[in-house]
């Protein structure tokens, strides 16, 4: 019988319940689809339920499975997908109204990968539109309207995968894939107290997917577990000939028997120099608590000095966001853009200077190579995921126009010290990847996160560092209250500064 609990177990749980036949898929997806239906709108999470697909999808796993063919730990799973992955014959809106009726006849990759491994899509999950591509300054710059955090409906859950993040936690979904170009993987996972894996750059094909930053841009799971990162993360990674920028390099989850049951030296961590000279209390805090309880089972080096990272994204994604984008502005239908900024912001973003680009993808090779070092002393470097998510209403200034994407809010001052050294730009800038996982709450009962990076296709060793705190705490167990708007703290909401939020 499903209750209120199964739909927010982890896909690992699910998936020993399916195999067992204790649980059913089509039980399961039609519950799933409910909650869509019901709590959905209530968080504008979801641009289009599939429930066509959906049900066929799930009576074919469970034709599958009680016939003794079972084709993994995804087979009956239901999952969302950013509305920027193709998907045959259903609306692929991009988040933004000038596309709200674009469909392609295919599938991206990634959905036709999570077919092949029984998956069941449900949903087509909402964004910021253009996952921010020409400059957004507040939480509802999309057509859907502002996605709440269900933690506290108050606030932002996040962009620009900000569907993902929402319908994840509420138990909309048993996971999503988000796409992250500057943060938008890890800092929804962050606002939204889940375990977030942002991939290596090439590690999953994006064919199918919308561009906005060639070089950039990466697809990745949002989950409730680190080890639910890495089963979906096992179904969608490798090599496609579809996408040339894909990496020939597979991922196998879970480990093979003599790989996981191989004794291993302690992770060997390090803390950012400045990680947390600034912060929310409750925020540094909670890291504290988490580097205590990761202490016996790692050796953690603080006041890591890192090499230097200039701001190189800040012209990569204005130049190849301004030609992914090029007919869209030069049509003028960018006005027709619900957020001021993205309707004018592809302007400035097409004066992107070639010598800019040139420059700061120059500077990228410069860093990957200064950066070497750092990862064969390291396991992974560890930092909090910013701040607690910020309120619904605010006004960001990114500053520079169509891509730039970084400033501080404007208006009132945060509650508390701005957030410490960010790793996330300088992450996205190597194309390495990383693990944003929940440790505790914060202001207005909100979450708050930290996260783990690691060097090139370190991705099983981030798991494992996710997996070992997640058995210690439970943080990732705990799930919103959803049956209701839940009210934010009397007094005004913080403002904080939310960088990097594509």
């Amino acid at each position: 019988m499903i209750n209120d609990q199964t739909v927010f177990l982890s896909v690992g749980d699910l998936g020993r319940l399916i195999r067992a036949k204790k649980l059913s898929p089509v039980e399961l997806t039609e519950a799933y689809l409910s909650r869509l239906e019901t709590i959905g709108p209530t968080l504008n999470a979801v641009v289009t339920i599939t429930r066509d697909r959906a049900m066929a999808e799930a009576r074919a796993a469970e034709r599958e499975i009680k016939a003794g063919h079972y084709r993994g730990p995804l087979h009956g799973i239901p999952y969302g997908v950013k509305d920027l992955l193709a998907t045959k014959g259903i609306p692929t809106t991009w988040g933004a109204a000038p596309y709200r009726n674009q469909v392609f006849d295919y599938d991206a990759t990634v959905v036709a990968r999570l077919q092949k491994a029984g998956g069941v899509l449900v949903a087509k999950l909402a964004m910021i539109e253009l996952a921010g591509g020409l400059g957004y300054n507040s939480p509802d710059a999309s057509f859907t309207g502002p996605c709440r955090t269900p933690w506290n409906t108050e606030f932002w859950s996040g962009g620009s995968s900000s569907g993902p993040g929402a319908a994840t936690s509420a138990g909309l979904v048993a996971f999503a894939i988000g796409s992250e170009t500057s943060g938008s993987i890890l800092n929804p996972s962050g606002s939204c107290g889940l375990s977030g894996l942002r991939p290596t750059y090439g590690r999953v094909s994006r064919h199918g997917a919308m561009a906005l930053s060639w070089t950039l841009d990466k697809l990745g799971p949002m989950c409730r577990a680190a080890d639910d990162c890495g089963l979906v993360l096992g179904a969608i990674a490798g090599k496609d000939p579809l996408d040339p920028t894909s990496a020939n390099r597979k991922f196998m989850y879970p480990l093979p028997a003599g790989m996981a049951s191989r004794s291993r030296k302690k992770f060997r961590l390090g803390v950012p120099k400045g990680a947390t000279a600034f912060g929310q209390p409750e925020v540094l805090a909670n890291f504290a608590a988490a580097l205590e309880a990761l202490a016996p089972f790692s050796e953690i080096a603080h006041d890591v000095e890192l090499p230097a990272s200039p701001p190189v994204t800040g012209p990569i994604i204005s130049g190849e966001g301004a030609a992914a984008f090029r007919d869209l502005i030069l049509s003028g239908r960018a006005r027709e853009l619900t957020n001021h900024n993205d309707r004018v912001g592809g302007d400035t973003a097409l004066m992107t200077f070639a010598v800019d680009y040139i420059d700061a993808m120059r500077l990228r090779r410069k860093m990957q190579e200064a950066w070497a070092p750092v990862w064969r002393t390291y396991d992974a470097l560890i930092a909090p995921n910013g701040s607690v998510a910020p309120p619904i209403g605010q006004d960001f200034d990114f500053g520079g126009g169509g891509g730039g994407r970084r400033g501080a809010a404007t208006g009132a001052r945060p509650e508390g010290p701005p957030p410490g050294v960010s790793l996330v730009p300088t992450g996205n800038a190597l194309g390495v990847p990383a693990l944003a996982m929940m440790n505790g709450f914060g202001q207005h009962g909100l979450p708050t996160s930290m996260q783990v990076m690691g060097g090139p296709f370190t991705e099983a060793t981030l798991i494992a560092i996710g997996r070992t705190y997640q058995r210690v705490s439970d943080w990732h167990k705990k799930h919103p209250p959803i049956t209701g708007s839940r009210p934010a703290t009397p007094g005004a909401p913080s403002l904080v500064a939310w960088d990097e939020c594509l």
